[in-house]
């Protein structure tokens, strides 16, 4: 699906750079995974480096690291702070792609944003937040496509297997017809406190997710002669699935209409909606009203501060844990008389494959041949078929289950 490209390292005129990657908040819970995945999987001669506000916790990292690879003892460490604009810039200048795992973003990431649309350095992070992703377009879009920058956010479970599970199917459906896509997930894994901080700091933050996407619309161009929607979906039985389908208020369906709107491929009227898959009617209901229930006291600030002590930032589930969990993402997709069912499947979502998800984002912009754009992007746009091949070679499936 991709267009006559040219290789990234040709993209800009800019200074030659001390790393190939840098990647912040690494002591974090997904951060260490995020590390343990680049030190056994880098290529030779990858210039990285770690970066966090706490040298300590950096050093203690670097020492288990070098127990697996001991090359990794010589890692350079960085020490900078999310809310230090001056130390944000000179880590941006300092690397090719900077990857974050900082989050709330909407509270610790603005400031590296901006950093790398000044300095055209390509960015990719593990945001699900709506009002950050939006933000960033307007402060920081036309900005970056005049330095050469990428902006991808939403590189790990939000929003690689909606994203690009979406843009493989598209590939297998007719051209330049109206088409539809339904994703439906299922998955058994646990989170982590900062997973939770995060999604419940985007439930908390109704209004100003609101006014952050209406001011998206102001600053967005009007895509003429082609339509692209990511519409929640109602529930409803899935007889393409066998099973309940539960509309799913994530970052995924605006992800996937921001992919559509952006490549032709898409046809000129697509429209995207994305589902949690439940086997069981007592279950789809009882987690409807576990959903309802957790959005009603996210809007109450010292109840979101109770659900958020539950489980501290920085913990998470442990690798035996992580080693049971799975997620699976069936599309079906349709148009031109063509239907076609696909699917996405890997190991824990929310920590394993996230943290391969990154790196591998990370990677691609760093040494792939991708297409010459700028700006705030989608995985599907900015890397596309790299990033899915990329992806399928580290474990993660993307198969045609059916077509008719």
């Amino acid at each position: 699906m991709n267009t006559t490209v040219r290789g990234s390292r040709a993209r800009r005129d800019q200074p030659e750079r001390a790393y190939d990657v840098v990647l912040f908040g690494a002591t974090g819970f997904v951060g260490a995974l995020t590390a343990e995945y680049l030190a056994a999987h880098a290529p030779a001669g990858c210039r990285w480096a770690l970066a966090g506000r706490d040298l300590g916790k950096l050093e203690r990292l670097r020492e288990r690291l070098a127990l697996t690879d001991p090359a990794c003892a010589q890692l350079p460490l960085l020490r900078a702070d999310a809310g230090d604009a001056g130390a944000m810039r000179q880590l941006a200048a300092s690397t090719r792609v900077l990857a974050t795992t900082v989050g709330p973003y909407v509270w610790h990431g603005a400031e590296l944003v901006a950093a790398c649309a000044e300095e055209g350095t390509d960015y990719v992070d593990l945001t699900g937040e709506p009002e950050f992703v939006d933000r960033m377009y307007v402060e920081h879009d036309a900005r970056a496509r005049e330095t050469g920058a990428r902006i991808v956010h939403a590189c790990g479970f939000d929003s690689i297997p909606a994203d690009l599970g979406a843009y493989f199917t598209v590939s297998r459906l007719p051209e330049g017809v109206p088409l539809r896509v339904d994703g439906f997930m299922r998955s058994n894994a646990l989170f982590s406190g900062g997973t939770l901080a995060s999604a419940l700091t985007a439930l908390g933050r109704g209004p100003q997710t609101f006014a952050a996407a209406r001011a998206r619309r102001l600053h967005e161009p009007r895509l003429l002669g082609r339509r692209a929607r990511g519409p929640v979906g109602a529930p409803r039985f899935s007889r393409e699935t066998g099973t309940w389908a539960l509309p799913l208020p994530t970052l995924d369906p605006a992800i996937v209409a921001r992919s559509a709107a952006a490549l032709e491929r898409y046809g000129p009227d697509f429209r995207y909606r994305h589902y949690a898959s439940v086997k069981h009617l007592p279950f789809a209901v009882g987690g409807t009203a576990a959903v309802g229930a957790t959005v009603a006291l996210a809007q109450v600030p010292p109840a979101r501060r109770w659900l958020m002590s539950r489980w501290e930032s920085g913990q998470g589930p442990d690798a035996e844990r992580r080693a049971r969990s799975w997620f699976t993402v069936r599309f079906v997709g349709e148009g031109g008389g063509r239907r076609v069912l696909t699917e996405v499947s890997g190991g824990d979502p929310g920590y394993g494959e996230t943290a391969k998800m990154l790196a591998e984002s990370a990677l691609c912009l760093a040494y792939d041949t991708l297409p010459d754009r700028a700006g705030q992007l989608t995985t599907a746009v900015a890397m596309g078929d790299a990033l899915v091949d990329r992806l399928r070679k580290a474990g993660i499936t993307f198969r045609v289950a059916d077509e008719r």
